[in-house]
């Protein structure tokens, strides 16, 4: 479980998480346009040109890249570490969010085409670039002031010293991206434009910031064992020392631009065969060790442990089929989101328990009842069908990127799989506008002062530093 926390913490905490479920917000209003500016007739109401994309991009970089940014500078504010003036603190937070909304509003705002790079899809207008720059600054800024502060003492062997440690290693992993999308940029040369140049431009950070995630994704894991109760068959020290293992390849991302341009099928190469074999080096020993506690530990779950274990479970499950699939890649098809759409998801279930683990320890009411319970298991089925549909359509032949008549869906197999990818994408969207509707109606009520004022540590506590 979570160490109380200072009253500092439980504020900054507050609002990187708000933050988030916005971002989330945001990703649902637009999952809803998409389907909107899809239905004949709508035109009128969306003249914009291509909208379906830009709306898909808006979407695409809402729900990864700034709602898990946003649960990072949660994890940044959880950490038990001096972490410099509240104002720069604040200050990052308020950049983030102002670019969070300038995102969202450049879809209405500009003309530029909307290009459907991997990792940060992008829309070709000013407002929307200088959008991603302050989420990139607000970013940068925060992680700064941890890791200017963070010492080998905080990384100790007891609670505090786990969330430290991912906070760490996150913040390290984050670090690592904004210089590898700075080198790029310096590289890429001026005839390369258009998709190819967001393309090359985003690549390497993007895969760098999957370790990250996964790192994040390691933490929701073992704090949503430890809040039921189960503990794992190992010492808090070497747990924390598998945990560091997540630096290895992220510092791999050295090498790989010692050995490749930053614009080559090398480097491309070299970061997809980094994040296939890299990122199991931490995640596959945690997560045995999370499967062994839960099969051995295998009484039903309380009620307030419900939404929990639940999410625990089909991340589990969801992270382990990304990275099954990332190994039967052959190909471009449709196999590809089947496999990033699993690992990404799994973090994201991971995450959105972590969030309503979060909420008791930040003064809110808990998460309890039948439609806590149900969110979990509703978008994790709807996810796992619409993984599965994808995975057996490319296993088909179906190609990525494709839609309508151009996605060759010729046999009945393919039809069918496709329609198993649809429904199971609505029964997501459904869960995760259930998982934004109870964090909101959990924000509204406010938290207690009365519970703040009984977690709060006393001033002399390391923790009020």
């Amino acid at each position: 479980m979570l160490e109380p926390l200072s009253p500092t913490q439980q504020h900054e905490a507050r609002r990187w998480l708000q933050l988030g479920v916005l971002a989330l917000a945001i990703a649902g209003l637009f999952a809803i346009l998409l389907v909107l500016s899809r239905s004949p007739g709508m035109e009128r109401f969306f003249p914009w040109i291509d909208f379906f994309r830009t709306a898909l991009v808006v979407h695409v970089d809402q729900s990864v890249l700034i709602w898990s940014l946003a649960m990072a500078g949660v994890i940044w504010s959880l950490a038990g570490v001096p972490q410099g003036p509240v104002g720069l603190r604040r200050l990052a937070l308020g950049l983030t969010l102002t670019g969070t909304l300038g995102i969202a509003l450049s879809a209405f705002i500009g003309e530029g085409m909307p290009l459907m790079n991997n990792y940060v899809p992008v829309l070709q207008r000013p407002l929307f670039f200088i959008s991603l720059g302050l989420v990139g600054i607000g970013v940068a800024m925060r992680l700064a002031l941890l890791l200017l502060r963070i010492r080998p003492a905080d990384l100790s062997a007891d609670q505090t010293g786990l969330v430290n440690v991912v906070a760490l290693t996150v913040a390290v992993a984050c670090a690592m991206a904004i210089g590898v999308l700075f080198y790029t940029w310096l590289h890429l040369p001026a005839e390369l434009d258009g998709v190819a140049y967001y393309e090359y431009l985003f690549w390497g950070a993007g895969h760098v910031l999957q370790f990250a995630y996964t790192q994040m994704l390691l933490l929701a894991w073992l704090l949503l064992l430890a809040a039921g109760g189960v503990r794992i068959p190992l010492s808090p020290r070497l747990l924390n020392g598998l945990l560091l293992l997540g630096l290895l390849p992220i510092l791999w991302t050295f090498v790989i631009y010692l050995n490749h341009a930053p614009v080559s099928a090398g480097m491309r190469i070299a970061h997809t065969r980094l994040m296939q074999y890299g990122g199991g080096i931490p995640a596959i020993p945690v997560g045995l060790l999370v499967l062994y506690a839960l099969f051995k530990n295998r009484q039903a779950a309380a009620p307030a442990q419900r939404p929990l274990r639940l999410a625990l479970w089909f991340s589990l499950l969801l992270f382990a089929s990304g990275g099954l699939l990332a190994m039967l890649i052959r190909g471009v098809n449709t196999v590809i989101p089947a496999h990033y759409h699993g690992s990404i998801v799994g973090v994201t279930l991971a995450l959105m328990g972590f969030a309503y683990l979060l909420l008791p320890a930040l003064g809110y009411a808990r998460v309890e009842g039948r439609l806590a319970t149900a969110q979990p298991i509703v978008y994790g089925v709807g996810q796992m069908l619409h993984i599965g549909g994808l995975a057996f359509s490319g296993f088909l032949g179906v190609q990525r990127k494709t839609a309508g008549a151009a996605q060759g869906l010729e046999s009945i197999q393919a039809k069918l799989a496709m329609g198993v990818v649809g429904i199971g994408g609505l029964l997501a969207v459904i869960g995760g506008i259930l998982f934004v509707w109870i964090m909101l109606r959990a924000f509204w009520e406010g938290p207690d002062v009365q519970t703040l004022d009984d977690q709060a540590p006393s001033p002399g506590s390391s923790r009020s530093r």
